[in-house]
């Protein structure tokens, strides 16, 4: 008997589901790895226990800066079906440090949008189902019909922008350089979320 792949999925949404853990309750937790001088992820090493330290901080700043305009936010209002963001994260991941105070802030304008986390390597079967290119990026949004548990749609690893600055720059030099991962650090706090807002709106509509 071959099991269909949809039920598949949507069996493995719903494990996820059930250990996931609210933006407040991983706010929390990467403040309390910060203080222990961890990492969330199977890699413990220095260089990641710093990037964690580094994204707490940008989370910290995001949540407080990240602006929603009116346009935007009326949009996200006037959306009447019941969904659920579930994102796939870890707590040493640059691109999810910009992303994930953003799609809280979006989030939080309609009650219909329920956001939940579940960390990758905790939950390698829900990634393998979400590849990027044959790669486990993250983070990764499933957009989920609460009521079915079926995939809508998905967002990520990066915004839309963002990742046709990736992908130009792979295409000429092969590899993403230090330089390169600088520049769009630079772009991201410039951009001040905007992008991603735009584009989990579209993700709505």
């Amino acid at each position: 008997m071959i099991t269909k792949e949809i039920p598949v999925i949507n069996e493995l949404i719903s494990e996820s589901l059930k250990k996931s853990i609210s933006y407040a309750e991983y706010r929390a937790l990467v403040s309390q790895l910060v203080e222990e001088n961890s990492t969330t992820g199977s890699d413990k090493s220095e260089a990641m226990v710093n990037y964690t330290m580094l994204n707490d901080r940008r989370m910290r700043r995001w949540d407080k800066a990240v602006k929603v305009s009116d346009e935007s936010k009326t949009k996200v209002e006037n959306f009447d079906k019941k969904v659920t963001w579930l994102v796939i994260t870890e707590s040493w991941c640059g691109d999810a440090a910009h992303i994930m105070p953003v799609i809280n802030k979006v989030a939080e304008i309609n009650g219909h949008i329920d956001y939940r986390i579940v960390l990758r390597d905790e939950n390698d079967n829900l990634m393998n189902q979400f590849l990027t290119n044959g790669g486990k990026a993250i983070p990764k949004l499933i957009m989920i019909d609460t009521d079915t548990n079926d995939v809508l749609d998905t967002f990520g690893p990066r915004p839309s922008v963002a990742t046709e600055m990736v992908k130009t720059y792979k295409a000429e030099h092969g590899i993403l350089t230090p330089e390169f991962k600088e520049d769009l650090q630079r772009w991201y706090n410039k951009d001040k979320g905007q992008s991603t807002i735009e584009d989990l709106v579209n993700l709505l509509y």
